[in-house]
């Protein structure tokens, strides 16, 4: 039986902008929104003069504050810092942290740059567990049209170039090399960091030990809104005001930040049911984007406290590791942001001229971990008939061969399903006789990468069953599934599934979609769930399996369409 081989396309190793996903046109977003109410949205922009003027104010009043009696009374017995007990009576900053300062810095800004790429391809959040338009809580994108057939990638929206990486529409498999490959690398220095903190007695000046801060810190905020500032004491304690927001930072919102980078691993939320029913996919993503707000508040009130409270002497104590106004930390510093404006400007033409190497790269940094979150087997159970969403996005290239067009007018009376390859027993098969296989049913959730969830209940047969049907040969450690469609540059669309993950429970072939037959923008009339993927690993309108003994032989050799053409990950449980 003919394998479908010959109807791959290889892909490219560049990615030319105006041919990317097949020619994919820009499209503008709006500037961001959150809903209030209903069916309200404010405008974000608005902050700006709003927060302006809440800060003229601000700066009156505590003007006014100051003057009174009681209030001075208040600064003078709180100042600002208050020095911790087991105090080093060497005070400073060793040079490991400002060498691993600068590191958390140069990484971060390819974390954030790839973290709002990646929002960019599902401009949209929400609290609730399923993405229905409408119930979104951010976005920064129009409305959902009220075309039928609106797919999660037409919703994606531009960037410009410097600001995303790498900059341009629908790149999220480049993206999340970048986001997933440097976040291990950030990781890795942040427990570096939380060791030597420990180890040297550093933790002291990040960590409150008297209820003494909090009213510290409010003398503090308010001696800097009156523009009469308190005393600087950073070389040998931190003010209260600093405390608060550097232990926040690092030891709230960074071990936050991965908590819900996990919490959107299609892997971890089917097999750990009891958090996942907490920290659903969606939650876990408006908690990642609201700890990305967090950062970027306090990197930049950070760098302005920086700059305008002694700027020199600011630097040497954390690039120079000394108390004094020279420039050398100046100097350091200066050195330091123009490795970090050449990574910077350098990451968006690197990405387009080399990304098999950001793809190979990025395999080699997450993949290990993303190899051992893949054999969490999932199981049935998590979800009921009250689960299922109301709106479930439709996605992907919808074919439109002369081959598909007459099978769905002949409402598949002529589909077969062809079964071939490493099988001791290559089968065709048309719908009748797949349902006449043993049914499976199933209530589950999707993941896309791109970001969307919903969930459905999908009967069909599971991969066992046809597994147990066509005896696979010991040779045979992957399952191929072709489609009926095309990708985006033309060329069938297929993936590749490690044989292992067939049997488990929640893997099948779906012929039915909440109670009703597939319908042709949710794969008509056979599609692919693996519970622990992706959804661009879910093929739609299948038309073939082949048991093989490894891809690499097939189209680019990279384990699937979008691996071969927009250089996603043959393994995504991330």
């Amino acid at each position: 039986m003919q394998s479908f081989r010959s109807q791959l396309t290889t892909g490219e190793d560049v990615v030319d902008p105006v041919t990317w996903a097949g020619s994919v046109p820009q499209a503008h977003g709006i500037a961001p929104r959150v809903r209030y109410g209903r069916s309200r949205w404010f405008n974000l922009l608005w902050l700006l003069p709003i927060g302006f003027v809440v800060l003229i104010v601000a700066v009156a009043a505590a003007k006014g504050l100051r003057a009174t009696p009681s209030v001075a009374r208040f600064i003078e017995r709180y100042p600002g810092t208050a020095e911790a007990a087991g105090s080093d009576p060497n005070p400073g900053l060793p040079l490991w942290v400002g060498a691993q300062h600068f590191l958390n810095l140069f990484l971060m800004i390819f974390i954030i740059r790839s973290g709002v790429q990646i929002l960019s391809d599902h401009p949209r959040l929400y609290w609730t567990r399923h993405s229905t338009p409408g119930k979104d809580w951010f976005r920064i994108q129009k409305p959902v049209p009220a075309d039928p057939l609106w797919t999660a990638k037409q919703d994606s929206i531009s960037l410009p170039g410097q600001v995303g990486l790498p900059g341009i529409r629908h790149s999220i498999g480049l993206a999340r090399w970048w986001h997933l490959g440097i976040d291990t690398m950030w990781l890795l220095n942040g427990l570096v960091f939380y060791v030597l903190l420990f180890a040297t007695g550093q933790w002291r000046r990040l960590v409150p030990t008297s209820w003494d801060v909090f009213p510290n810190a409010g003398s503090v905020l308010i001696q800097y809104l009156s523009l009469n500032w308190p005393t600087e004491t950073g070389w040998a304690a931190y003010n209260g005001l600093q405390l608060i927001a550097y232990f926040i930072t690092v030891f709230l919102a960074a071990p936050l930040a991965v908590i819900t980078g996990l919490g959107m691993s299609p892997a971890l939320s089917t097999r750990f049911k009891r958090i996942s029913k907490v920290l659903s996919i969606q939650t876990a993503r408006s908690l990642h984007f609201l700890v990305l707000v967090w950062f970027l508040l306090f990197i930049v009130i950070h760098v302005t406290l920086v700059f305008t409270t002694g700027l020199l002497r600011n630097l040497n104590h954390i690039y120079a590791g000394r108390n004094d106004g020279s420039w050398v930390g100046f100097g350091v510093f200066a050195a330091s942001m123009v490795v970090v404006i050449v990574g910077w400007v350098a990451a968006t033409p690197f990405t387009l001229r080399h990304p098999r190497v950001v793809q190979q790269v990025g395999f080699a940094l997450i993949g290990p971990a993303q190899r051992l979150f893949e054999h969490l087997d999932s199981t049935p159970g998590e979800y009921t008939d009250k689960d299922i969403s109301p709106y479930f996005w439709h996605n992907g290239q919808y074919p439109d061969s002369p081959e598909y067009q007459a099978l769905l007018q002949g409402n598949f009376a002529d589909y077969r399903l062809r079964i071939n390859g490493l099988v001791d027993n290559p089968v065709d098969l048309d719908l009748a006789q797949l349902r006449a296989l043993a049914p499976h049913e199933q209530i589950t959730q999707h993941f896309c990468i791109q970001g969307w969830s919903g969930i459905a209940k999908w009967g069909g047969v599971s991969m066992q069953t046809i597994m147990d049907l066509v005896t696979p040969q010991p040779e045979a450690k992957w399952v191929v599934f072709y489609s009926l469609g095309d990708g985006p540059d033309k060329g069938i669309y297929y993936d590749a599934h490690p044989i292992e993950q067939m049997s488990y429970h929640l893997t099948m072939l779906a012929y039915d979609m909440n109670g009703q037959p597939l319908s042709f923008g949710h794969g008509a009339p056979l599609r692919l769930r693996n519970e622990t993927q992706l959804g661009f690993k879910q093929v739609k309108w299948i038309k073939g399996v082949e048991f093989v003994a490894h891809y690499s032989q097939l189209g680019g050799g990279y384990g699937g369409y979008n691996q071969d053409h927009e250089f996603f990950g043959y393994r995504q449980s991330i």
